[in-house]
């Protein structure tokens, strides 16, 4: 239905334009054919005229003796009068065939139609009823040529046409149905339908033929215009050779172009012309040949690039052309254009070489790493050999651009890549992955131990000091080894598993690499689904903390717990810290996870005696959060805690992130009251600058100290002594950890800690058993 209504509505609309009622969607182009429209009834102009005075006198005569002569001759003189007004009309018309008219010019070719048909309407209805039945029939006959002719003559003017063959057809009918012949009404009015179908198809093939001609006229301006170009063009040339290939009527533009004579180069082979020097050695370019190969087969070609030698320079053509034919089809040779691209394809050599090498260290980047690996897998597997890539991670980079700015770290950069590259042979190529990560790919890696000696030597030469800006900087390598087609069938999995090497490689304590594994794959997926999981215990109320006690070392008094986050996953049941704590740090959960940890242990401790303190521990990411000294100030004002009761364990890793402001974001939070502990003293960087620049409380020992001090290991029971004697001449308390014996706990009081956490006074407790123990004795909760 809906199809049938388009099409209802298409045909309306083409009626409507053709008859001159409705303006056309292009009225530029419908100008024109109004005007062809206009134009050829003026050139039927004679005809109509003859055609319509003829059949007055016909009239005339047949009228005779049927009604007074001066009636008859007033009529007929009228008719004529107004046929040869309306051909005069066309004929003074301005319009002509290539010109433009408008729809109201059309329009008023109504009138004319409407004039001439109530003149003979005014025949047939002012002498007809008078009429007998064979000067009726006489005046039909008529009539009926009339109405031909205008379908003929006036055609092209389809509105004036209708006007006309209605006029008369009403007429006619009229007159024929009071006279009581209907057959005949019937007959005239299906006569003038007949003709007013044909006249709008002949009008409708007008306008097709008129519309496509001035398509063809468009399109030959076009030609037209881009031929000029051509030849008005430096870069542009129209060329032509016979069917021997010689050149003939060659353009002053493209002999130009050729460094040659117009005159002299007509006749020369086409293809010696465009060799060169070359031609006499036939050391002929790849294009040429392919050009020699078009021109034999008598193949139409497109923009076939060639190098050509114009006066000692190398210039690029590109060229296009198709075979010529003469009447007889016999081939006659070529014709065809000719454009120097020399900028361009210096152009494009630009854009290629900036998305494929890295402006900062000239290495090939990602994209043409990609592209070198993908062909170096795909002649491993057509030869049966094996190819190989490794990863390269630049080691403690981020401290240097953190401390010393981007400018240095971007010199060393440079200075890494010119290293890396003096490492690569010709079955090597290395790149620049982004950021401080480097690449290499091995096209031929049959010698696994070549590629792990090649390593080896990344490392060590990377490792050495550089001398930028009078600055001496130490960074180290990581690296992760991949073959394939054993580690990876196609080039992102070779890539995905180098990462894993190289992931493992950072793990093992960094400076060193590692080859892929397929447990590493496997351990990888783990870590994403764990991480999965992860990302919804916060959410699902998964995660919980539990209490370990602090106690006196002396009084066994307790001071206070450290709140430890614990996570129980319905799918992995209990999940060690030590597993998911630096999951949810290379995740970048730690912060939400913090955060919900400071809350939670604030709001517990609230419950606490007010002697009783919560230590929280605090990573080095949750620092970096400029909101990070509000979340303590809310968790303080939401819980009531006092802050002085709130003590931030941080470790020394802390430290290494001072260029992101760490130490300005603790120096805040002391501001609030809360207590500072440094976590893990002596196991890190030890770097004594931070303690005096840093108001800490406390400092805590780590247990590996106090279980060697326990077994007798003199440099253990040193530094114990000396981390208490520099607390003590700071201010701090001494926190010894992981005490789990009697003979522990009175060596950590011997040596002078004044705090003491461990098994041997506790384990870490779920809430309801802390805040039952808070308050109490630890030397009371023995003895019951």
């Amino acid at each position: 239905m809906t199809n049938r209504r388009t099409s209802t509505a298409s045909f309306a609309n083409d009626l409507l334009t053709l008859l001159g009622l409705r303006d056309g969607a292009d009225a530029a182009e419908w100008g024109r054919i109004r005007a062809t429209q206009l134009d050829a009834a003026r050139r039927l102009v004679p005809l109509h005229v003859a055609v319509n005075a003829l059949g007055a006198l016909a009239a005339a005569m047949l009228l005779r003796g049927t009604a007074p002569l001066w009636q008859i001759g007033v009529w007929t003189l009228a008719t004529i009068a107004i046929a040869l007004g309306v051909g005069a009309r066309r004929l003074l018309s301005h319009h002509r065939g290539d010109g433009y008219a408008s729809g109201h010019d059309v329009r008023r070719t109504a009138w004319e139609g409407v004039a001439m048909a109530l003149s003979w309407a005014a025949l047939l209805v002012w002498f007809g009823p008078g009429l007998d039945a064979g000067a009726l029939a006489g005046i039909g006959i008529i009539v009926a040529v009339l109405m031909t002719s205008a379908a003929v003559t006036m055609a092209p003017l389809a509105l004036a046409t209708f006007a006309y063959l209605a006029g008369i057809a009403a007429a006619g009918i009229a007159i024929l149905a009071s006279h009581h012949l209907y057959p005949a009404a019937f007959g005239m009015a299906l006569f003038a339908a007949l003709l007013v179908t044909i006249c709008f198809g002949r009008a409708r093939a007008l306008v097709t033929i008129r519309a496509s001609q001035i398509v063809l006229a468009e399109r030959d301006e076009t030609v037209s215009l881009l031929l000029r170009e051509f030849e008005e063009s430096s870069a542009d040339w129209l060329w032509e050779t016979d069917a021997a290939r010689r050149v003939v009527k060659a353009s002053p533009r493209f002999a130009f172009a050729c460094g040659l004579d117009p005159v002299s180069i007509n006749g020369l082979p086409f293809l010696q012309v465009l060799a060169g020097p070359s031609w006499e050695s036939g050391n002929f370019a790849a294009g040429l040949r392919s050009l020699a190969d078009k021109l034999k087969s008598r193949e139409s070609f497109r923009d076939l690039r060639l190098p050509i030698h114009v006066n000692g320079e190398e210039r690029w053509w590109e060229l296009s052309a198709s075979p010529r034919f003469d009447e007889s089809g016999a081939f006659s040779g070529f014709r065809g254009v000719g454009s120097d691209v020399t900028e361009q394809r210096a152009s494009a050599d630009k854009i290629n070489r900036m998305a494929r090498f890295d402006p900062l260290t000239g290495l090939p980047n990602r994209l043409m790493i990609n592209e070198t690996l993908v062909r170096a897998m795909a002649e491993s597997d057509k030869w049966g050999g094996r190819c190989g890539f490794m990863m390269i991670d630049l080691d403690r980079f981020k401290a240097v651009n953190d401390t010393l700015g981007h400018p240095i770290g971007d010199r060393l950069l440079s200075r890494v890549s010119e290293r890396l590259a003096q490492l690569m042979s010709a079955n090597e190529m290395c790149g620049r992955l982004g950021g401080d990560e480097f690449a290499v790919v091995v096209r031929n890696a049959a010698d696994i131990t070549m590629m792990e000696r090649l390593a080896r030597e990344i490392i060590e030469t990377l490792s050495r000091p550089y001398e930028i800006d009078q600055h001496t900087l130490i960074i180290g390598a990581s690296v992760g080894l991949a073959v394939g087609p054993r580690d990876g069938r196609t080039a992102e999995m070779l890539i995905r598993s180098a990462d894993l090497a190289l992931y493992r490689a950072k793990d093992a304590g960094r400076g060193v690499f590692h080859a892929y594994e397929p447990a590493l794959h496997v351990q990888a997926e783990e870590r994403r689904v764990l991480e999965m999981a992860l990302r919804q215990a916060l959410e699902n109320g998964e995660l919980h903390l539990n209490y370990q006690p602090v106690v006196d070392a002396g009084t066994g008094n307790l001071k206070g717990f450290e709140a430890l986050v614990r996570w129980n996953s319905p799918k992995f049941g209990n999940v060690s810290p030590a597993k998911f704590i630096p999951l949810a740090e290379e995740s970048r959960l730690i912060k939400p996870i913090g955060e919900w940890v400071l809350r939670a242990a604030c709001d517990e401790a609230a419950k606490w005696p007010g002697h009783v303190r919560v230590a929280v521990n605090v990573s080095p990411d949750q620092l970096q959060n400029a909101n990070f000294v509000n979340v303590v100030a809310s968790a303080l004002a939401n819980s009531g805690l006092s802050a002085d009761r709130l003590e931030l364990e941080v470790t020394e890793s802390v430290f290494m992130h001072e260029g992101l402001g760490a130490t300005k974001t603790l120096e805040r939070v002391l501001d609030l009251g809360v207590k500072l502990s440094l976590d893990d003293f002596g196991t890190g960087y030890s770097s004594l600058g931070y303690l005096s620049r840093t108001r800490f409380s406390s400092i805590k020992i780590d247990r590996s100290f106090v279980q060697g001090a326990a077994k007798g290991v003199k440099e253990a029971i040193a530094i114990i002594r000396a981390v208490v004697a520099l607390a003590q001449s700071l201010g701090m308390a001494t926190t010894a950890e992981g005490v789990e014996t009697e003979a522990e706990h009175k060596l950590v009081q011997e040596l002078g800690c004044t705090k003491v956490q461990g098994y041997y006074f506790g384990r870490p407790l779920p809430v309801d058993e802390a805040r039952a123990l808070a308050g109490r004795r630890w030397d009371d909760v023995r003895a019951a």
